[in-house]
C-alpha cells in the first residue's frame, strides 16, 4: 500500500473496460447519458458498433441492456449511481434480476462524493441492491481495484452492480493487486478495534488507525469491496480478535456495510460494541466541494476516531488528528 497523499489516475476503470472488450466481442456498452463522466467516451471511440446511447431514459436503457443479455451479451450499463438504482429499479428487477442475466451495472458518484445536493447523491443504493435476490455488489476503494474489477465480473452469474467514484482516482494499492469477490482483506493487524471500511472510506480508515495507534490503540483495517454476498467469515475472525468493531462507508448507515455487518455479527451471537460511521439517516445537502459534506456529515477521519474512542468507551479526550497532507490536483482523504 501507499502512503497519502496518493497519487491519482484518470478513467482507469474506463481503460479496463476498452481492454477487456478489445478481447471480448460480446461485451456491450451502454451509457446514460453521461457517457464522458462514466469513462466510457473511451468505449464510444475504440468500438463504436458495440456502443449504444441509452439517453435520460434508465429505466428503458435496463430493459433494454436485459434483452441483450437473452442474446448471449454481456451488457455494461453506465449512469450515476442515483440513476442507475432508485430510478430503473423496477426494470432491475423484472428484466435483470429475476431471469439472472449477466447485466453489469456502473453506478459513478457515490454517496456524498458529488456536492448536487440529494437528487444526485446516491446515499441508499447499496441498501436498495443488496436487497435483490441474486445481486452482487460492490464498492471499489482505487484505481487499482477498478481496473480489477471489470475482469473480476465480466464472467461472474447475475447481475452485478458496481460502485465508482467519478473523476481523479487515488492509487493506494500496490500492482499486483488481487481484487477477490469472495473474501475481505485486512489491511493492518490489531487487537483493540477493527474498523471495517469500503470505498472511498479506505483512506480515511487508514488514516484513523495511524492516529489511534500513536495514541496507543492497535487497530485492525479490513477492506471490504464486495457487499453482498458478504465475507461473514474474515470480519467475524478479525471481530473476534478485538474489543470493539466501526463501520465507515460513504453511504446512509442503514442498509450498507453497518447492517451487514451487524447482521453478521449477531447471526454469529459475537457480542461487540458496534459504530457506524456515515450518513445518519439523513439526506446531504448540496455544496461546492465534496469533502466539505464528508466533514459535515460525519464521514471523516475524525468521526471514525471518534467512533472508535466511544466504541472502547474511553472517557479521556479524542486524539487530535491533523491535517493530511495534499497538493493540487491530489486526493485527499477526508
Amino acid at each position: 500500500m501507499r502512503n497519502p497523499p496518493y497519487p491519482t489516475v484518470l478513467k482507469p476503470y474506463g481503460t479496463a473496460l476498452v481492454d477487456m472488450a478489445s478481447a471480448r466481442e460480446e461485451i456491450v456498452c451502454l451509457s446514460g447519458d453521461l457517457t464522458r463522466q462514466c469513462e466510457v467516451d473511451l468505449f464510444q471511440e475504440k468500438i463504436p458498433e458495440r456502443f449504444i446511447h441509452g439517453g435520460m431514459a434508465e429505466a428503458n436503457m435496463m430493459s433494454v441492456a436485459g434483452a441483450l443479455a437473452r442474446k448471449g451479451l454481456i451488457p455494461f450499463v453506465h449512469t450515476f449511481g442515483v440513476f442507475a438504482t432508485r430510478r430503473p429499479y423496477d426494470q432491475i428487477v423484472n428484466s435483470i434480476a429475476y431471469p439472472r442475466l449477466p447485466v453489469r451495472i456502473v453506478g459513478f458518484m457515490p454517496g456524498v462524493s458529488s456536492p448536487g445536493g440529494p437528487s444526485h447523491q446516491a446515499i441508499e443504493d447499496i441498501a436498495i441492491m443488496r436487497a435483490i435476490p441474486g445481486m452482487t455488489v460492490i464498492d471499489v476503494a482505487d484505481a487499482v481495484q477498478s481496473r480489477a474489477a471489470v475482469a473480476a465480473i465480466v464472467d461472474l452469474p447475475g447481475p452485478v452492480y458496481l460502485r465508482l467514484k467519478r473523476g481523479e482516482i487515488p492509487v493506494i494499492f500496490d500492482e499486483p493487486h488481487h481484487l477477490s469477490l469472495e473474501d475481505a482483506q485486512v489491511l493492518t493487524e490489531g487487537d483493540a478495534v477493527a474498523v471495517i471500511a469500503c470505498g472511498m472510506m479506505i483512506p480515511a480508515a487508514l488514516a484513523a488507525a495511524e492516529v489511534l495507534g500513536a495514541a496507543g490503540v492497535s487497530v485492525a483495517v479490513v477492506n471490504t469491496p464486495v457487499l453482498k454476498p458478504f465475507p461473514g467469515p474474515t470480519v467475524l475472525d478479525v471481530a473476534r480478535g478485538v474489543r470493539a468493531v466501526v463501520t465507515a462507508e460513504n453511504h446512509s448507515v442503514i442498509g450498507g456495510l453497518g447492517s451487514a455487518v451487524a447482521e453478521t455479527l449477531a447471526t454469529a451471537g459475537l457480542g461487540r460494541p458496534l459504530r457506524r460511521v456515515g450518513l445518519q439517516d439523513t439526506f446531504a445537502e448540496g455544496a461546492k466541494s465534496a469533502p466539505h459534506l464528508f466533514r459535515k456529515y460525519g464521514l471523516s477521519t475524525r468521526d471514525i476516531v471518534a467512533a472508535a474512542w466511544s466504541a472502547l468507551g474511553r472517557e479521556d479526550p479524542t486524539p487530535t488528528v491533523p491535517e493530511l497532507p495534499v497538493t493540487a490536483g491530489e486526493y485527499a482523504p477526508v
